[in-house]
């Protein structure tokens, strides 16, 4: 697909030693079972950095925790040198953290336009909230077309679309997007990767779970590999796309890589 030939990092990456987001030795249950155990990881400014593996490995509910909807039992969680973890999910949304969730989760009887007035709920700088909404009408100029459509008669890649432009219009520091591609064609696909690379040179920083570790992997700066909970593996983008493990379990033997 296109977007394996981008750069690695669809920006250039901000080189600050301070991290935007990190966790630290972050573990959560779900009751008493253990989804993450010990999870650290960093993303920093103007960064693309992704988190791929399988299947329960538990990608979902590092997002979740980041956001406030899973409490973490051990570790700690900060944006910008404070920490968010333990505050509740609308907290860590006015501090500047916001989430496309997996399977899109839009408001489907609301129109287009009021499920992106939902994502700026929060806000009060009305004047801004206008402008933020023709920059998202510029990355989904489909959005606009159908603005007062209702979002559940809407395709699958255009409530993805709109899931993407909701989170957006909170203004986040950070945008975690979870499973953007899940579910649609090959050829939507690749239209989402290049909005996203879109949406990082206009100088959002993104931290993508995504199954599609081609396509993941061909855009980060740099990707975290999860397994049963823990990290198992990270580096840059472009070097765990040449790894041999990581192409055997994530993208199949057959796969080159150019």
């Amino acid at each position: 697909m296109t977007t394996a030939n981008q750069p690695n990092g669809a920006s250039a990456a901000n080189t600050s030693t301070q991290p935007v987001l990190a966790l630290d030795k972050v573990s959560s249950f779900y009751g008493n079972i253990q989804a993450l155990r010990n999870i650290s990881l960093q993303v920093f400014p103007g960064e693309i950095v992704t988190l791929i593996g399988s299947n329960g490995a538990g990608k979902t509910t590092t997002l979740k925790t980041i956001s406030g909807l899973i409490r973490p039992r051990t570790g700690t969680i900060t944006l910008n040198g404070e920490r968010i973890d333990g505050i509740s999910p609308e907290t860590v949304v006015a501090r500047g953290i916001s989430q496309s969730p997996e399977g899109r989760q839009i408001f489907p009887r609301m129109t287009v336009l009021e499920n992106l007035e939902m994502g700026a709920f929060l806000r009060k700088d009305k004047a801004e909230i206008a402008r933020d909404m023709e920059s998202v009408f510029k990355l989904f100029p489909r959005l606009k077309e159908r603005v007062k459509q209702r979002a559940g008669t809407m395709s699958g890649g255009e409530q993805q679309m709109l899931a993407m432009g909701r989170a957006l219009m909170a203004r986040p520091k950070v945008l975690l997007l979870d499973e953007p591609s899940m579910g649609l064609s090959p050829l939507l696909v690749e239209t989402i990767f290049q909005i996203i690379i879109n949406i990082n040179r206009e100088g959002t920083t993104i931290l993508l779970v995504e199954q599609n570790a081609l396509a993941a992997l061909s855009i980060a700066n740099r990707g975290y590999v999860l397994q049963t909970g823990s990290i198992v593996l990270e580096d840059k983008g472009r070097n765990l796309l040449e790894n041999e493990n990581v192409r055997r379990t994530y993208l199949g033997e057959t796969v080159g890589v150019e």
